[in-house]
């Protein structure tokens, strides 16, 4: 591999000459920089990036910290959020903590201020405090998409209206004439979605619906977890008529569920979701969700933290992602009296 040396040499000039040609060309005579770029395009010289980032106190890289890059929901948001900081030119690299609270405490102590100029922190579970101890590096650090509210002031923070997105899909069900509902909750590193929950709880009481608690399945948020608390309803519950999912990885497995048993959606139990990952429109039948617009919390989330990276004095925000939407699909339908015979 070609070095700076080499590529001075060839062209006769110094190595500052040729690093100001790499940094700043206008303080080179337009002759010499035509001279060093001919000697670089000969060479196939590349830049050392790190020792660029050293000498510069910049590393134009920002990280991504996630729990989980086998949940579609991430990799849909890691396609957007590296688009736009490519546009912005910067580097993303992608931090898998494999819901390891320890392993996400590790990425943040090793490269926030060092590898990164900053750390975009999705569902991780870590205590605000802890992350808020990392903050003196000089790097900032945004939260987004947390399944919590009692996050700290003084944290940069894109808020998802989770209680919302629950509350959506209640008033769906609710309007098709569903009262007999079974509800698969999700829980990840935070603990149950409770969020979700609640909102759809609230919908439920306001519309002077009780509320079954034996009705909740809590599980892991994954395709097999939907599949086990389905069974698990379809068991203790065989009248209901529909089943509200904190997530569209359950939905799918509750799919899973009741195919395997005969049971026609929607005919005969209706299913809802939340998220609107893109695996939602190719279930089939076509799954009925609220989207939280992954696309905007990406985009969002990721110009928040360029933002706070170009511009250290701006204070920590807030910013609302995006009202969750009612997406309406193949696997929600009214009420037929069919339902109340079943099983």
């Amino acid at each position: 591999m070609a070095t700076l040396s080499e590529v001075a040499r060839l062209a006769g000039v110094t190595t500052a000459t040729v690093s100001n040609v790499l940094r700043n060309p206008g303080k080179v005579r337009p002759a010499t920089v035509a001279r060093v770029e001919a000697a670089i395009a000969q060479l196939g010289y590349r830049p050392n990036l790190m020792a660029r980032a050293l000498a510069r106190g910049k590393s134009c890289m920002v990280a991504l910290v996630l729990p989980s890059i086998t949940n579609p929901f991430y990799p849909e948001l890691v396609r957007v959020a590296e688009r736009v900081a490519r546009q912005r030119k910067y580097f993303l690299m992608v931090c898998n903590t494999d819901e390891d609270p320890e392993i996400g405490h590790a990425y943040l102590n090793q490269i926030a201020g060092t590898l990164a100029d900053g750390v975009l922190v999705l569902h991780m579970g870590m205590a605000t405090e802890v992350i808020e101890e990392l903050r003196g590096r000089h790097a900032p650090i945004v939260l987004a998409s947390e399944e919590f509210e009692d996050f700290s002031d003084g944290l940069p923070h894109v808020i998802v209206n989770f209680r919302r997105a629950g509350q959506v899909a209640a008033e769906h069900l609710l309007k098709l004439g569903h009262r007999k509902i079974g509800v698969i909750v999700g829980r990840g590193l935070e603990g149950m979605q409770h969020l979700r929950l609640e909102g759809f709880k609230h919908a439920l009481l306001d519309a002077g619906v009780a509320f079954d608690e034996s009705c909740v399945q809590c599980v892991l948020d994954t395709v097999p977890g939907g599949y086990q608390a389905t069974s698990s309803l379809l068991s203790t519950h065989p009248d209901m008529t529909a089943i509200f999912a904190t997530n569209d990885l359950l939905a799918f497995g509750a799919s899973q569920a009741l195919a395997d048993r005969g049971i026609r959606i929607p005919g005969d139990i209706s299913l809802i979701g939340i998220t609107d990952i893109q695996l939602a429109q190719q279930m089939r039948p076509a799954l009925t969700t609220v989207a939280l617009h992954i696309q905007e919390i990406a985009k969002i989330s990721i110009n928040l933290l360029l933002d706070l990276i170009e511009n250290p004095g701006h204070q920590p925000i807030l910013v609302r992602a995006p009202e969750p939407e009612l997406v309406v699909r193949a696997s929600t339908s009214s009420l037929r009296r069919g339902h109340l015979h079943r099983g």
